[in-house]
């Protein structure tokens, strides 16, 4: 207990320090997320990752809190795929190459002896899933960090209801380091989580909480597991929709996201992240009540209902606006292009040039 609290507060101080720090290298070698209107540094995720990764592997080197083969298989797999994230933040990798990657290091954390193949297959896919759709609440300042805090939580609750103490502490631990990481990534943020960070987070939680219902029955399994993660599958099934229908490749970028669309109705960026973050708060607490026996799994169906709706709704406000054309006054009036012939434009332009 007072370990796992001690491990906590360091997690949190050494992740604010060294966001801090590692602000400055990220905008000297331009490491920078350029898709937002501020260019925002990228390596807030190497300070959550490195910050979890030594916080728990001290535990283990000091004999306080072992973590056993599981958990610290678990702690070189994303500490793996935090730095495939990071190879994606300063290069360009194609999204193959991240959620293959991914994808293998899933595979060697799966508990195959509880799950069976099959369902350990299904598993692996379902990590990767998670782990690119905290990838893609990213688009949004404290997004990915709130959601990530609140489902660090909610598994670790259930981790310590099976008595998995390590794996309690493991992610006690990771909700400090994003913590103490939100303290720059607030609105207006200073620094992001980046493909290194969000691909860690996400990693960490889908088979932390694959690891926490191993053994237990498929189909209530597959209602805390999706509970758990609502959000962040809620925002891949929207952008994956709202892409299709547009014609967009799936894989190029867009303001199609939850915090985007949001936006576009109005809401300030603080407002969005809050919303956001009490919607994925009631799919956290609808998995942990249901992992703990005290709802039904049917309750999960609830949960899919409500993200179903939001997404409907969301498909209505379009977010791929037409570009913004010039417009020639000919005769008095406003034309657009279209209507404005060459001959007009050019006794347009004679006119003005005398």
């Amino acid at each position: 207990m007072l370990y796992g609290i001690a491990a906590a507060t360091t997690a949190l101080l050494l992740a604010a320090l060294l966001a801090a720090l590692l602000r400055l290298p990220a905008l000297r070698f331009g490491i920078l997320d350029r898709r937002r209107q501020r260019p925002t540094p990228l390596l807030g995720g190497v300070a959550v990752a490195l910050v979890t990764c030594l916080v728990a592997a001290a535990g283990e080197w000091t004999r306080f809190a072992p973590l056993g083969s599981e958990i610290m298989r678990l702690v070189i797999a994303a500490g793996a795929v935090a730095a495939l994230g990071l190879v994606a933040d300063v290069r360009r990798v194609k999204a193959r190459f991240l959620i293959g990657g991914t994808a293998v290091a899933a595979a060697c954390v799966v508990p195959y002896g509880d799950t069976g193949i099959l369902l350990g297959l299904v598993a692996v896919g379902w990590i990767v899933l998670v782990a690119i759709g905290f990838k893609a609440l990213d688009h949004a300042d404290a997004l990915a960090g709130t959601v990530g805090v609140l489902t660090a939580f909610g598994v670790g609750i259930c981790a310590a209801a099976e008595v998995m103490d390590e794996l309690a502490v493991l992610l006690s631990v990771l909700a400090a380091a994003l913590t103490g990481f939100l303290m720059h990534n607030w609105h207006p943020a200073r620094i992001g989580l980046g493909a290194c960070g969000s691909l860690f987070v996400g990693f960490v939680l889908a088979a932390s909480a694959v690891m926490t219902r191993a053994g237990h029955d498929p189909l209530s399994s597959a209602a805390v597991l999706y509970s758990l993660t609502s959000l962040a599958t809620a925002d891949v099934l929207l952008v994956a929709l709202s892409r299709r229908l547009a014609g967009r490749p799936l894989l190029r970028g867009g303001p199609d996201h939850l915090a985007h669309r949001l936006r576009r109705i109005g809401l300030t960026p603080q407002g969005g992240t809050v919303l956001l973050g009490v919607a994925g708060f009631s799919g956290v607490l609808v998995g942990v009540l249901v992992h703990m026996g005290w709802m039904a799994p049917s309750a999960a169906f609830w949960v899919g209902v409500g993200v179903l709706v939001t997404v409907f709704a969301m498909l209505h406000i379009k977010p791929y606006g037409p570009r913004r054309q010039p417009y020639f006054p000919v005769g008095g009036a406003v034309r657009p292009p279209a209507q404005a012939t060459s001959s007009q434009v050019g006794a347009q332009l004679r006119v003005r040039n005398g």
